[in-house]
């Protein structure tokens, strides 16, 4: 197995999609989260792809022809420099990001690849390292992109539902479970390459289904056929009340972790379990906003942690507090975990006294750690491509997190996640990146930047670039995939749970 697959399967729902701890002092239980289960390291047999790379000599020998399926590539190092106009500015960064999503997708089975990453002075295919996998999140995010690519104009209609469909007709091939995906899947072959089937990532995929059957009604049937089929009952833990990470296939059984903390990526995904009725609205508020000041482990005893009770359910409030800023904890601190929902719900309309608010919170704090307390020109930490060859990274805004992931390098999807609660600085910041770092490039914004070496790392992601596309044609088009979303039955039907709560009464 290549190293990019069998590290990424080892991470599936440990560390990318938050390991999130349960509330260990009022259940007795230790912390969880943050280590790879020990089924992860078991690994999935791929001998159609072996057997495939033998045609050419071995792994190393069929790079070049895994950089030949891909449908485009970059034609120069750098792109243009950017219009000094903030809208000319964001709609330059979207058709250059949408262009790269889709040149780096495989020419025969439409399915995006997980990166692409560049030698250190060139862009050449022969000298790049093409990650030939698919994880089901970047899936969802390419079939909303592709949705918002119509909507903004970049993409004409008919071409959009003949890319959608070739991505439905490639998803109605793939080995499934019980209704779900796999995390993984070979984009050469499609073979899975995981035993593990996430939570998180298939709530990601049913939500660019939902956008597409909104967008596309000629593809709503298929659309709904996959959304339908899907019954997030197999994840709950209804003891705990809380979503299980997923489900190891090849032993049976459910993962050892569940998602315990509230402000997380992974509320999409309870959201949608609701909206879907598969798991009822308690749920909602079993998640933990703050732990107990006995966990002292948590970087911070919350402030007013007491009892509240919304819509009948009872649950322990409180935040944490940054100088003058109140918010509540998200598990690392990173702008993914507190904004990806985003882009698909609007909780700063929907929810402006809970989630919305917070969301502000947490992205005013990240701004000004960066250029208050580390002295640094641009801001933005998230999980990203780190500046080693193949590194990844989380990183984050420690005070944000209830146990805190280190500072690090800035990540420009950070910034376009902002785009939906502060677009000025957002826009400012990106502008900044851009004019001081050659971190952008004919496809858009490389993933990652040291703000004080000025190195970037000469990557392009599927998840990140998907998402900056999304935040920005959602900035662009007056929240289009937000709107997309909310108009759907399963939204409709969930959103009511969000907007009775008040973090900081």
């Amino acid at each position: 197995m290549r190293l990019g697959v069998a590290v990424l399967v080892m991470l599936a729902g440990c560390a990318r999609l938050s390991p999130f701890a349960d509330e260990p002092c009022e259940l007795g239980q230790g912390v969880e989260g943050g280590h790879a289960e020990p089924e992860a390291s078991e690994r999935v047999p791929l001998p159609r792809k072996e057997a495939w790379e033998a045609t050419f000599g071995g792994e190393v020998a069929a790079r070049p022809h895994v950089a030949a399926r891909m449908t485009g590539w970059p034609t120069a190092r750098l792109g243009r420099a950017l219009p000094t106009g903030d809208r000319a500015l964001l709609e330059r960064v979207a058709r250059d990001t949408w262009r790269g999503l889709v040149a780096f997708t495989d020419r025969e089975h439409a399915l995006p690849v997980d990166h692409v990453r560049f030698a250190p002075s060139s862009t050449a295919r022969v000298d790049a390292r093409v990650g030939d996998y698919t994880n089901v999140t970047s899936v969802g995010l390419y079939l909303a992109a592709i949705a918002a690519a119509a909507d903004a104009g970049l993409e004409p209609r008919d071409t959009a539902v003949a890319r959608a469909t070739a991505v439905l007709d490639t998803l109605d091939r793939l080995e499934t479970w019980n209704g779900f995906f796999y995390n993984y899947y070979d984009t050469t072959t499609l073979e899975r390459s995981s035993h593990f089937v996430s939570f998180v990532d298939s709530a990601w995929l049913v939500a660019g289904l939902m956008v597409v059957r909104q967008t596309f009604p000629e593809l709503a049937p298929r659309a709904s056929a996959l959304v339908e089929r899907t019954d997030f009952r197999r994840f709950y833990d209804p003891v705990r009340r809380r979503m299980r990470h997923g489900w190891w296939v090849q032993r049976d059984m459910p993962s050892r972790f569940h998602y315990g903390v509230f402000y997380a990526e992974s509320r999409l995904g309870s959201l949608i379990a609701i909206g879907k009725g598969d798991v009822p609205p308690a749920h909602w508020f079993a998640m933990v906003r703050t732990f107990p000041a006995a966990c002292r482990w948590q970087r911070q005893t919350p402030r007013e942690r007491r009892a509240k009770t919304v819509d009948g359910e009872r649950f322990f409030g409180g935040w944490y507090q940054w100088d003058d800023v109140r918010y509540v904890p998200s598990w690392g601190g990173s702008l993914f975990e507190a904004l990806m929902p985003t882009l698909v719900v609007d909780e700063p309309r929907l929810a402006p006294e809970s989630l919305g608010a917070n969301d502000v919170a947490h992205t005013a704090v990240q701004r000004r750690f960066a250029t208050e307390t580390l002295g640094l020109p641009v801001w933005g930490m998230s999980s990203s491509a780190t500046l080693e060859p193949a590194g990844y990274g989380e990183h984050g805004v420690p005070d944000l997190g209830t146990i805190g992931y280190p500072a690090g390098v800035v990540t420009p999807h950070a910034s376009a996640l902002a785009l939906a609660v502060d677009p000025r600085a957002a826009t400012a910041n990106l502008r900044a990146l851009a004019a001081r770092y050659p971190v952008y490039g004919d496809f858009g914004f490389y993933d990652a930047v040291d703000p004080k070496s000025g190195a970037v790392a000469p990557a392009y992601l599927t998840l990140d670039q998907a998402m900056i596309f999304l935040a920005t044609a959602n900035r662009l088009c007056e929240g289009c995939v937000q709107r997309r979303f909310a108009a759907d039955p399963i939204a409709a039907r969930a959103i009511p749970v969000m907007t009775g709560e008040r973090f900081f009464e």
